[in-house]
């Protein structure tokens, strides 16, 4: 779990719902009948609903892409059903027992589990999401060929939806003036989510989740912890001979008219779209290594060798 806490901010209680579920798989007291795992996270694009999972994948098989990703707004006809379930006897590729799960992935071991997710969830077809009506009760999918099975038993399942997200955040925007008369303004977010949740899932789909956890939206106040994950993100790759620091101006430049409707992207995208060439056009003069410094000069960022470096 120090992996996640370091590189995830402000989701205190999505993160000890995890830490909770891994502790029974310590303490070896799960159910061994089903997946040892059904999650679903819940809220706006870049709160780290996707992020934790790679994390987590990393922190248990030592690969943040070791997991068998299923994106989901790639199953939006009813017909691609077939794409998880394999083709029925009689059609193309049924022999095969072909499936977009990976088995490797998926079949891990109780200590060691295998890590699925089901990304953007609300916009597969409704065929698809019944497809997953047995791997999340049993566990255990049987292809449409009848010849090979799949066991998810070893499986910790995550699915990300981001549906309520915007209307929550209209209802925010229209309360935005009352917010400090509004004691229960974050309920009724999440009341807005969770009619949003049974508008369009069934409730034998929800009644086989485990946990439904709602991402916070990543406010300003967090900015500084974000941009200091992304530096240290960066430093690594630049290695130890020439580190990475950012004078305040610089830190301000990248946070700049944040808006929580974009979470932490919009920062990311800002170090990948200019601080990364500011850096480039440094190293590029042929400097020596050493401690560099970012800061603003004319608008935009520079890299400059740290004094005294």
């Amino acid at each position: 779990m120090a992996l996640l806490r370091q590189r995830i901010v402000g989701q205190d209680a999505a993160l000890a719902a995890v830490e909770a579920q891994l502790k029974v798989l310590k303490a070896d007291i799960g159910d061994r009948e089903r997946p040892l795992g059904v999650n679903l996270f819940m809220g706006p694009t870049g709160v780290g609903k996707t992020e934790i999972v790679r994390l987590l994948a990393q922190a248990i098989h030592g690969r943040a892409d070791a997991l068998c990703r299923i994106d989901m707004q790639t199953l939006a006809q009813e017909h691609y059903a077939a794409a998880l379930t394999g083709a029925p006897p009689g059609y193309v590729g049924s022999k095969e027992g072909v499936s977009l799960f990976d088995s490797e992935l998926i079949q891990g071991s109780y200590s060691r589990p295998g890590i699925v997710l089901f990304d953007e969830l609300e916009k597969a077809s409704d065929e698809v999401l019944r497809s997953l009506l047995g791997i999340l009760e049993s566990g255990i999918l049987t292809l449409a060929s009848g010849s090979r099975t799949l066991d998810f038993r070893n499986s910790l399942i995550f699915m990300t939806s981001n549906i309520g997200a915007r209307q929550a955040n209209a209802r925010r925007q229209r309360l935005s003036g009352w917010r400090r008369l509004l004691g229960g303004f974050g309920e009724g977010e999440a009341q807005v989510l969770e009619r949003a949740l049974h508008r369009r899932f069934e409730p034998e789909f929800l009644n086989r989740i485990d946990r439904i956890l709602v991402f916070e939206r990543i406010e300003g106040h967090w900015l500084e912890a974000l941009l200091d994950i992304e530096l240290s993100k960066l430093n690594k790759r630049l290695g130890p001979q020439r580190p990475l620091s950012l004078d305040e101006p610089a830190r301000a430049w990248l946070g700049r008219g944040h808006d929580p409707r974009f979470g932490a992207r919009a920062l990311v995208r800002r170090v990948r779209v200019e601080l990364e060439p500011a850096i480039a056009d440094y190293l590029l003069t042929g400097a020596e290594s050493g401690p560099m410094r970012a800061t603003v000069r004319d608008r935009r960022l520079v890299v400059l060798a740290q004094a005294g470096g």
